[in-house]
């Protein structure tokens, strides 16, 4: 599984205009893409990896605090295109990103898995045209890989 995080002081996702997960921060948000080998295990692993992840300031001064040491909130976004890959031609090819079958349950399982640690998580829509806005506070970026 990948991931791209983004340290965030706002959040939202939008669907045919209607906005389907929204959060307020200091908070992450999460791209997360899903390959042919990943499993329920990987998600897990995943989703501890998100919640301690020390991305976020303390006090406003340097990064030392995690979504579980703020209960801070995350927005959780499916992309297939992170595992495109463009270093032949000029279109990308998608062969590595699981199917929707496959990837959709992962990237519940992601949500849930955060859930069960007691994260606050807003979530996009899977497989629909998503509109992404946000603030990425910083800027701070990390991709993570499990």
């Amino acid at each position: 599984m990948r991931a791209v995080v983004q340290r965030v002081s706002e959040a939202r996702v939008t669907v045919a205009g209607e906005t389907v997960g929204a959060i307020e921060g200091p908070g992450l948000c999460v791209l997360v893409g899903v390959t042919h080998d990943d499993t329920p295990a990987k998600a897990a692993q995943l989703a501890r990896k998100l919640w301690t992840l020390r991305l976020l300031p303390a006090d406003g001064d340097g990064v030392e605090q995690s979504c579980s040491d703020l209960a801070a909130p995350l927005l959780v976004i499916s992309q297939f295109t992170l595992y495109g890959d463009a270093r032949k031609g000029r279109r990308p090819t998608w062969n590595a990103a699981a199917p929707g079958p496959v990837a959709e349950p992962l990237v519940d399982e992601v949500v849930a898995q955060l859930r069960a640690l007691g994260a606050k998580v807003e979530t996009g829509r899977f497989g629909a045209d998503m509109q992404v806005a946000l603030v990425n506070d910083g800027p701070f970026t990390v991709i993570v890989e499990v």
